[in-house]
């Protein structure tokens, strides 16, 4: 039966891989930062694949190891002191399907955390809002409402901006 469950969190991994980098790239904007976060989530996921209690949650149950190893990059690279010589100047990659407006970009990146995530599980990856919902351990009504208030918000960013 475990091997059963690992076979399909397996499949589930290699089936939306793409999905995982674009998902992990919006958090940390380099490639090779994502596929660093994407890998770390496989293994941490592949590790602790008997914790799954819910077989039929394996996408949520990935997307949540997903969200918090990417915040937990982020956190990293926030504490590491760059020196002159060691810090290069990152240019963004963007894949041909997935182009990110700087402007719309920038204005999410300034939103709470929660209401980064939300917003990025929302439209980037098409996830619902149960499923949002399941992913972040929040009340389906608190991610109604923090996702309605995050797009209200960033309408009046952009319109200001405009």
């Amino acid at each position: 039966m475990k091997k059963d469950l690992y076979d399909k969190i397996v499949t589930h991994i290699v089936e939306n891989q793409e999905k995982f980098y674009r998902l992990a790239f919006s958090y940390v904007k380099n490639k090779d930062d994502a596929l660093d976060v994407v890998q770390n989530s496989v293994c941490k996921a592949l590790d602790h694949y008997e914790s799954l209690r819910n077989e039929e949650a394996v996408k949520t149950w990935f997307y949540r190891i997903l969200v918090n190893e990417s915040v937990h990059f982020l956190n990293r690279r926030k504490r590491e002191v760059l020196s002159g010589e060691d810090y290069d100047e990152q240019i963004p990659y963007y894949e041909k399907r997935y182009e990110a407006e700087d402007d719309l970009e920038a204005q999410i990146d300034r939103l709470e955390e929660d209401v980064q995530k939300i917003i990025r599980l929302r439209f980037y990856e098409e996830l619902s809002l149960k499923e949002i919902s399941q992913v972040m351990e929040l009340n389906l009504n608190t991610v109604k409402a923090k996702l309605y208030r995050g797009l209200k918000l960033l309408k009046q960013i952009v319109q200001e901006v405009e």
